[in-house]
């Protein structure tokens, strides 16, 4: 295969398409990145001014280019987040090959002579080879200049043998719960954004937002948390921010997450059942599953005794470990329960509320509405339907949305050829998780090896599906590489591209070290590490 001649486009440059970006070029391709704003960096670009990492920067790391010795800090802010993405850019030439201002309006696949697409639904094979690339049909891209926006609209159209969405899931389309009619922000004389809206504002505008205001901030997840704090330490207790939940979420300090990565290792992955489990396997996790009932159990007593979570209806409903599994635990800043004790923060647990004149009337009271001049509703975004919505055809529309976006390998969706998905692998070392499967996307358009036919990777989700509903219950996330597994999911990419998943040299560091990101850096096409 001539590599160079194969068109392979990328959607995005966020740290999902700089990681797929590099190795493929790693691999002899020559790559285009298609990214809609001016700059790289996804999220990061975008955030609110106290952000930080929530995982330790040694696990948040790219596998062959660890973090500069000048940052000092185990959990470094955004901005130096941001320069780390940069370097890592422009150590590797990558930025070359990014068209900035180019915003992919849809993608279209294009078959060629003799072919249609009720052909889909008949293949054994992944794009009827089980190859990357086939000549049934090619993608036809339409690109938007969005530098010159105010000139006549102007189109630009890419034909591509290739396609990797890296369009991210916590960013663009904010979710933002319906209201009956006249219940709704259209009621509301105050003024209504997402948190989206409210980190685009920057430091300046934000300031300018809250000054001597009340807000409500709606939402129990990071982004909530981290909005009402920085609320509460600009506006105080004299101009209090109302944080408006419905389910408290269990929310530690980040050393505390810190130190429990240490114990992320090949033993602990015992503990947990596989699909791949034999007998042997099977017995083991079942013989070791009350030490994660016991990790969980203590986690949840030790955070009850340190913070005043039944002083202020906190207890979540749920255990510690099924919001570990699901990829939903996150960092408590440090001064939250100040803010809470002081009352520039105010806790208010409702399972519904609707929007008058001037504020919010919250569990059905309407004689005594809860006065605000501001709402920003923090409540994620709508991953799924902003991917689905990027396809031209209905038919892989709903191969993404109806199905809940099963992919092989976090990566392919069986039914949807010449195309890979990346960044939609959640996890709490979202980089590595990433990268680890741009890698194994690359070893695949290089021809390392073939998928499995359809059937085969359907099976392959499913059992998956099913062990994971099993752990995390009520918050299953199909897109969560639980930190329990990470080793293991690990492994499986490994075999599949012909490289040893043992990265240790010792068996004992092997079974009880935390594996690192940089255990996994010298991977390439040339690698003689193989199985």
């Amino acid at each position: 295969m001539e590599k160079k001649k194969k068109k392979v486009g990328i959607v995005g440059a966020g740290i999902s398409g700089l990681v797929g970006c590099k190795h493929l070029a790693e691999m002899g391709f020559n790559p285009i990145v298609f990214e809609a704003s001016t700059q790289i960096g996804g999220v990061w670009s975008k955030t609110i001014n106290s952000t930080k990492l929530q995982t330790p920067k040694e696990f948040y790391q790219f596998s062959d280019f660890p973090w500069p010795s000048s940052v000092k800090e185990t959990f470094p802010p955004h901005y130096q987040v941001m320069d780390y993405l940069h370097a890592y850019a422009q150590h590797f030439d990558l930025l070359r090959r990014i068209s900035f201002n180019s915003k992919v309006i849809t993608i279209e696949y294009v078959f060629q002579s003799g072919h249609v697409e009720d052909d889909l639904q008949t293949w054994n094979l992944w794009g009827g080879n089980g190859e990357a690339f086939s000549s049934i049909g090619k993608w036809k891209l339409t690109i938007q200049d969005t530098a010159h926006q105010s000139k006549p609209v102007h189109h630009e159209v890419y034909e591509l043998d290739f396609v990797i969405l890296c369009v991210g899931k916590y960013n663009d389309l904010p979710n933002i719960p319906e209201f009956p009619p006249n219940q709704g922000p259209q009621v509301f004389d105050g003024k209504v954004l997402h948190s989206m809206d409210y980190a685009a504002l920057g430091n300046d505008g934000a300031l300018q937002l809250v000054k001597e205001k009340r807000l409500t901030v709606v939402g129990f997840q990071k982004s909530a948390v981290d909005i009402a704090v920085e609320i509460a330490n600009r506006n105080g207790p004299r101009h209090p921010c109302t944080l408006l939940f419905r389910a408290a979420h269990w929310m530690a300090p980040d050393h505390d997450i810190g130190r429990s990565f240490k114990f992320l290792n090949r033993f602990t992955e015992l503990i947990v059942h596989k699909p791949s489990d034999g007998f042997f396997l099977s017995f083991l996790a079942v013989l070791f599953w009350p030490l994660l009932q016991i990790f969980s159990t203590s986690m949840e007593l030790y955070l009850k005794w340190r913070f005043p979570l039944n002083k202020y209806q906190l207890v979540p409903a749920h255990s510690f470990l099924q919001q570990m599994y699901s990829c939903m635990l996150f960092a408590m800043p440090y001064e939250f329960y100040e803010r809470v004790k002081e009352g520039s923060i105010i806790l208010k647990k409702t399972p519904s509320f609707r929007f008058c004149k001037n504020g919010l009337i919250v569990d059905g009271s309407a004689s005594s509405p809860w006065l605000t001049d501001v709402v920003i509703f923090a409540t994620g975004y709508k991953g799924d339907e902003k991917l689905k919505n990027i396809f031209a055809s209905n038919y892989f529309q709903r191969c993404i949305f109806e199905s809940e976006l099963p992919l092989y390998r976090d990566s392919i969706h069986p039914r949807i050829p010449q195309l890979a998905i990346l960044g939609f692998a959640d996890s709490p070392a979202v980089l590595h998780t990433t990268e680890m499967r741009s890698k194994w996307v690359a070893h695949f358009l290089v021809g390392k090896f073939k998928l499995p036919n359809i059937k085969e990777m359907d099976i392959e989700v499913k059992k998956w599906e099913k062990c994971t509903k099993a752990y995390s219950v009520d918050f299953y996330r199909r897109s969560c590489v639980s930190p329990l597994l990470q080793i293991f999911r690990n492994d499986q990419l490994l075999k599949d591209m012909g490289c040893n998943p043992r990265r240790k040299k010792w068996f004992l560091s092997d079974l009880f070290s935390p594996y690192l990101p940089s255990d996994y850096g010298l991977l390439s096409s040339t690698s003689t590490d193989n199985v």
